[in-house]
């Protein structure tokens, strides 16, 4: 069996690329979609479907086919409520029931509501390696006729397309249903309802319900049509000729909007749903309720990029089928998250002993991790400073990145070390000024403390260590050894572990802090002994 073939059994993006090269055929190109209404900010929780999206593609493209990634801006579907941590409330309120494109931004920054949710999210996908994606916005598709053709298709199949739905709903559709909506030419709002549909002439009239204006519209030229989302979905399928295309948990339940379209795919358009994979909500460790764009309950992707490394985002997505629900913490959790990491990144390069099918199995997550699509990986593992010793690093120089680099200037090899090495220091500043425990957070005393109350066998033992630190601080090559002998000291001193809270008082003013002994040879010997 080929390396190529063996990556197949490991991982659930290999799986589902089978899936689609089996079931649409051996092609040459397959078109794989994602996309979102901009109707608040775009979240980490959208982004779930995007990557999805990604690794499916990647694992494609890595069995040599080409792909077509499209992602969907419903920015003609109408404002229906307005998000609770957006500004301008009221004024947004007034616009209602209009297309979101032609809501204005309400920051004031771009030339619509939509359109500034659409690039700030656009602008953080190259930052994770999602760079080749074709991004269709529909209120240009939709006013460009481009799906006219396809809406008189349903219309004229109204009553087939009624049956379809019926088979799910509890309740008859109204006498008056149509599968589909026009932007009344009055007020722009979609709170309409068609009064008649012309076969031979292609002409809806309608009554808008809000400001009661009667108006026709020949669905062949007009630039004003809405399909409904259960309807919508199915025919951009057809029309993209969509293979592969994921949703979440809400669309997946059964007799749901996923349902649905698959059968109006096949039974209106004579053509198979795309292969489908259902994936879970994901939230915030400690953060209440789902996220939520309409809420204003949302974590963006650049706020999860000011804590974690672009691959270790990547690397997260990876690590869990998109069936299974999972939180990402921005508490303490963080620094285990960065030695899961750091432990896989290890595995891969052989430093780190586990069976052969789990070092695979880390090899094919790593590869899925990489900014580059061809999940090519470093031919020498990259530098590893630990998370936890860098924010002490950090915190000794008060946040001089160029200070703390100098810690670690021998093991910088190379270019990708550098980048590792700043993108980690960058987030670990961040990560302390933001999200760290405040019993986390030190700053080195400036002055050595005078006040600081010490028995006589307590000061004995502080000018003792100050001495046996000043006379032998190059024989002590690892933490270990020097607390063995602090440890040692404070035994022969016939001491109580209460002298440790004495010694960190004295370097920063806490009862607690860092591992001692790491801690006194991360600081210096220079600022040791002043502060001794």
């Amino acid at each position: 069996m080929s390396e190529n073939n063996q990556k197949q059994i490991f991982h659930w993006a290999d799986q589902i690329a089978e899936k689609v090269i089996r079931e649409k055929g051996d092609k040459e190109s397959y078109t794989v979609a994602s996309g979102i209404t901009p109707s608040g900010v775009v979240h980490f929780g959208n982004f779930r479907e995007v990557i999805t999206v990604d690794l499916v593609a990647r694992a494609l493209m890595q069995r040599g086919k080409k792909v077509h990634f499209i992602y969907s801006w419903d920015d003609y579907d109408t404002f229906r409520k307005v998000p609770a941590n957006m500004p301008k409330q009221e004024e947004l309120k007034e616009l209602l029931f209009q297309p979101i494109v032609d809501v204005p931004d309400p920051f004031e920054e771009y030339s619509s509501y939509a359109e500034h949710n659409e690039k700030v999210f656009e602008r953080d996908l190259p930052r994770v390696g999602i760079t080749y994606v074709d991004f269709i916005y529909q209120n240009k598709k939709y006013r460009a006729g481009d799906y006219n053709e396809n809406i008189i298709h349903i219309m004229d199949n109204k009553d087939k397309v009624g049956e379809i739905l019926q088979q799910f709903r509890t309740s008859e559709l109204d006498e008056d249903w149509a599968p589909l909506l026009t932007y009344c030419q009055h007020c722009n709002r979609d709170r309409i309802s068609i009064t008649n549909y012309d076969k031979e002439t292609k002409t809806i009239t309608y009554k808008c319900e809000l400001c009661g204006f009667e108006g026709k519209e020949d669905l062949k030229t007009s630039k004003r049509l809405k399909l409904p989302w259960r309807i919508d979905w199915p025919m951009r399928w057809s029309y993209e000729g969509v293979d592969f295309e994921p949703g979440g948990r809400d669309h997946s339940s059964a007799g749901g909007s996923r349902d649905t379209a698959s059968i109006i795919i096949k039974e209106i358009f004579n053509k198979d749903a795309p292969v489908y994979a259902a994936y879970d909500n994901i939230g915030i460790k400690g953060f209440n309720g789902k996220i939520s764009s309409s809420k204003g309950n949302v974590i963006t992707l650049k706020e999860i990029l000011d804590v974690y490394e672009p691959e270790m985002v990547r690397w997260i997505f990876a690590s869990y089928k998109p069936n299974a629900a999972f939180d990402l913490a921005f508490d303490l959790d963080v620094l285990k998250n960065y030695e899961d990491f750091d432990r896989m990144e290890r595995t891969v390069y052989g430093l780190e002993q586990v069976k052969d099918e789990k070092r695979a199995n880390a090899k094919r997550i790593y590869e899925l991790s990489q900014l580059n699509a061809d999940g090519k990986i470093p031919e020498v593992m990259p530098f590893q400073p630990s998370f936890r010793h860098l924010c002490n690093i950090l915190q000794i120089n008060d946040f001089d990145i160029g200070k703390a680099k100098k810690y670690y200037e021998a093991e910088i090899k190379n270019e990708r070390d550098e980048r590792r090495f700043n993108e980690r220091a960058e987030r670990a500043v961040f990560w302390i000024k933001n999200h760290a425990p405040e019993d986390f957070k030190f700053i080195i005393n400036k002055e050595k403390r005078t006040d600081i109350e010490l028995s006589d066998v307590e000061a004995k033992f502080v000018s003792a260590l100050r001495n046996e630190l000043s006379q032998n601080w190059d024989s002590y090559q690892t933490d270990k050894e020097l607390q063995n002998k602090i440890g040692n000291m404070v035994t022969e001193f016939g001491l109580t572990p209460d002298i440790y809270k004495k010694l960190y008082q004295i370097l920063i003013n806490r009862d607690l802090g860092p591992k001692l002994a790491g801690f006194i040879r991360s600081i210096g010997r220079e600022k040791i002994l002043n502060l001794l």
